[in-house]
């Protein structure tokens, strides 16, 4: 019993995150998922790229849309590439950053 007691506070204080923005981390397998729920830097970043790729597809009309949905495709799949390596991973979610940044900068906005 006494063996329970200390198990547990530690079992609790390295449980991962369950939700990332984009996907739910108790259904993550790949090894880019799993490393972006167990790294706290990952999750905000994927937080805030998929805040920001949804507020942008919001702004544009059906085929700009999908030109936006067919990018963030092929840049999931190059995030999948990186596996676990968690660098590689911070600097996938930079860059996309970086384009959804500059996307939004080029919007002709009224004021």
């Amino acid at each position: 019993m006494k063996i329970l007691a200390v198990i547990t506070p530690l079992l609790c204080a390295v449980s991962v995150p369950v939700m990332a923005a984009s996907f739910d981390c108790t259904r993550a397998r790949q090894p880019d998922e799993l490393a972006i729920c167990h790294d706290r830097t990952l999750n905000d970043k994927d937080v805030e790229m998929a805040t920001t790729y949804r507020l942008l597809k919001g702004l544009f009309a059906m085929g700009a849309r999908g030109s936006m949905q067919d990018q963030q495709q092929q840049w999931l799949a190059q995030r999948r590439q990186c596996g676990s390596d968690v660098q590689c991973l911070h600097q996938r979610y930079d860059q996309r950053l970086q384009q959804l940044t500059a996307i939004y900068d080029n919007i002709n906005k009224p004021l």
